[in-house]
């Protein structure tokens, strides 16, 4: 799917984040198929989705895009999310319409900074779209000079510098969608119609959901609070 294409689909739409980690109840790529089936009968315009397998798999189940990431876990970063051009390629094989990565100020595996990355990244394949998962403002106006295609607030209170910082970080939406001048996508603690509804309203391009839609244990735990 070529940007344009792909950006007009998405934009103003729900993307749902369809993971499940090896600790979790529903952990299975047949799930993620379904919960994506189950996504796309509800509306949503994209996939987010975690390993080459799962995104194989929900390939099978929709004809949507999907925004595919690999997090995979290295001794020597805190950087998970596609840390290296390892997980690149395993993405770009299955297929990815777009592929996430963490687009921190830290350190990647070996010692990489995201500029080293992201330079072999982009000079191996020019025409793949990337998303940037940052975490605060500094971060964004980096992906966008290094040509990331569209930036997340993915990382927001994720960071050891940003951890307390309340979400949905709707300040960091709108520094973004007043500044950047590039596709924004809202992600990150968005449980609500109305918090989705508030996003919008400033702005961003499109917008990512997970656990309040795909993760049943965490949905759950948030009702059973409720009523302690």
């Amino acid at each position: 799917m070529i940007k344009e294409q792909l950006l007009k689909q998405i934009q103003n739409g729900l993307i749902v984040s369809c993971q499940a980690l090896e600790t979790e109840p529903l952990y299975s790529s047949y799930i993620m198929g379904k919960m994506a089936l189950a996504a796309y009968q509800g509306g949503a315009v994209a996939i987010r989705a975690n390993s080459p397998t799962d995104i194989l798999e929900i390939k099978k189940n929709v004809e949507l895009p999907v925004i595919g990431l690999h997090k995979v876990i290295y001794d020597d970063s805190e950087v998970y999310i596609t840390p290296t051009i390892k997980e690149v390629d395993a993405l770009v094989e299955v297929g990815c319409d777009v592929i996430a990565v963490d687009a921190t100020k830290r350190l990647r595996p070996n010692k990489q900074t995201l500029e080293e990355f992201f330079v072999e990244v982009k000079a191996k394949y020019p025409n793949q779209i990337f998303m940037a998962d940052t975490s605060c403002y500094e971060e964004g106006v980096l992906a966008k000079e290094l040509g990331f295609d569209m930036v997340g607030t993915t990382m927001s209170s994720y960071t050891e510098y940003t951890k307390g910082t309340k979400i949905p970080d709707y300040t960091l939406m709108e520094r973004y969608v007043n500044d950047l001048n590039i596709p924004i996508i809202a992600e990150g603690g968005i449980w609500t119609p109305e918090q989705l509804k508030q996003a919008f309203d400033l702005g961003v391009w499109s917008a990512v959901i997970g656990g309040a839609i795909t993760r049943p244990r965490e949905i759950t735990q948030r009702f059973v609070e409720a009523i302690k």
